[in-house]
């Protein structure tokens, strides 16, 4: 994996790598090591800052905020 960049998004820290066609964003400053999601672009870029950006709000709008994960139901 290549480290693309590192983003701080609503006081959240998440780190960017690359993998292929993959692009992996990990909760650096979340409770849960290692935790975080995999985005693919069709075309097998990187992702930008400002796709980063938002997927990362969607991501953390799912936390339940009592385990740290994404909600069960995926809803808040």
């Amino acid at each position: 994996m290549v480290l693309l960049f590192r983003l701080i998004v609503d006081g959240e820290t998440f780190d960017v790598d690359k993998d292929g066609g993959a692009n992996h964003l990990t909760w650096v400053s979340g409770p849960n090591a290692g935790y975080g999601f995999t985005l693919g672009r069709s075309d097998g870029a990187s992702l930008t800052e400002d796709e980063a950006r938002a997927a990362i709000r969607g991501f953390l709008a799912s936390i339940d905020p009592a385990t740290g994960y994404v909600a069960e139901d995926g809803v808040l």
